[in-house]
């Protein structure tokens, strides 16, 4: 299980406001450094561009939207900026500011500042609203609220990117701005352009030894993929609920999340939820947290631990759509589903190269003061889902189809 909570009272990190070093780091190339030497990615195209430089010219403050789908994605985001010649201010989870001095202050001085995923973090919020109601510079924020490696499909988008966008243009509103909040959607697409087989054939190698198997190098790449799916869910279904189950992949995956989340969400919550799964991880965690800060005694502790590790696993699951792999299929859905089981086992990904991310900008979407009728879908996150949904699936036919080498069972 990666360390995403810190076990110590939270306390926001501010960004600097300083925009010196990020004028400096765009100059040097830092993050072009960065993305090649630690993501793999060594190469971009931007498009659309203009959207973001017409809003920026009539005065308008923006928040820039973008799907999250690798852990490079933050950085990419500086190629914008330097399209843009505007510096950025970004949320980012508490937990990335306890990595060590260095990684805080790098963060800081890029314009990042914290937010608590385990609570109601009332300054950060205030600080956003704050951001985008002076317009003193866009400010980037991922509304899936964490990394899912389905670049093609877009998870459950968080209504704070639509709270804090409506609180700040009731703000400027009130201080009678010409100009309002506009949100740009931004699709980030990567491609893959190495040699597909030759890189994920060890992984897959280690990955089998791993399960006690023989390197299955007689089946497909793909197919070996979803037999070590199918054979982890198994042994989770085993672990957790005490056999395999009957039925499709997709009703099983969804009976073992509900079956690690039900009890927990009876104990914490009172009652049970259904729907997407990071809020419901969220409403579960916002009540483990605070009582495992109160410093209870070991055994309690590991029983909190515990129940954490629970939910980081609902959360995995549900990070593999059933059809995600269903020819025709891409090669980009083929690594990324690799990578995630890579990491899913050991907490880090082998570097594949080379990639390329392409850019998309989208059109400004205004920002409304009015929330719209009580009981419907917020109209702001309603528009941004479908333009960033739109956008990534007109993106998915940049990545070239997966075919299957031709092999036979031994």
């Amino acid at each position: 299980m990666q360390e995403i909570i810190v076990e110590k009272p939270y306390r926001m990190v501010p960004p600097w406001r300083s925009r010196w070093f990020q004028w400096t780091a765009q100059k040097l190339h830092l993050a072009d450094w960065y993305l090649n030497r630690y993501e793999g990615v060594d190469r971009y195209q931007l498009i659309g561009i203009d959207h973001l430089r017409e809003s920026l010219r009539r005065g308008h403050s923006v928040l820039l939207a973008p799907n999250h789908c690798r852990y490079s994605d933050p950085f990419v985001m500086g190629w914008v900026a330097r399209a843009a010649k505007v510096p950025l201010y970004g949320m980012a989870s508490w937990h990335l500011f306890q990595g060590g001095t260095l990684r805080r202050w790098a963060l800081q001085a890029l314009g990042g500042f914290s937010v608590y995923r385990e609570g109601i973090d009332r300054a950060s919020l205030d600080l956003a609203i704050e951001i985008l109601a002076t317009g003193e510079r866009p400010l980037l924020v991922f509304p899936e609220g964490a990394v899912f490696r389905t670049n093609d499909q877009l998870q459950s988008l968080l209504d704070g990117v639509s709270f804090m966008a409506r609180a700040a243009a009731k703000k400027r509103q009130k201080a009678n701005h010409q100009a309002g909040v506009v949100i740009h959607p931004v699709a980030l697409k990567y491609l893959f352009h190495g040699d597909l087989q030759q890189s994920m054939r060890p992984v897959l190698d280690r990955i089998e030894q791993r399960l006690t198997w023989e390197p299955q190098s007689h089946w497909s790449s793909r197919l070996r993929i979803q037999r070590i799916t199918q054979a982890l869910l198994g042994l989770k279904e085993i672990e957790h609920l005490g056999q395999v189950q009957e039925g499709s992949f997709l009703e099983r995956q969804q009976r073992l999340i509900d079956g690690l989340l039900h009890p927990l969400e009876t104990r914490w919550l009172g009652r049970t939820q259904e729907g997407s799964i990071i809020p419901r991880i969220k409403s579960i965690r916002m009540k483990i947290v605070p009582e495992l800060l109160q410093g209870v005694g070991q055994h309690d502790r590991k029983i909190l631990w515990k129940q954490l590790s629970h939910l980081y696993l609902a959360q995995q699951i549900a990070s593999y759509p059933v059809d995600y792999l269903s020819p025709p299929t891409t090669q980009m859905r083929v690594l990324e589903t690799l990578e995630r089981l890579e990491e899913d086992l050991t907490d880090r990904a082998t570097l594949h190269r080379s990639l390329e991310v392409v850019i998309q900008v989208g059109e400004a979407i205004e920002v409304s003061t009015e929330r719209g009728a009580k009981g419907e879908e917020d109209p702001i996150l309603a528009t941004l889902r479908e333009r960033l949904q739109g956008m990534l699936s007109e993106l998915a036919g940049l990545s070239p189809p997966y075919e299957d080498e031709l092999s036979e069972q031994i």
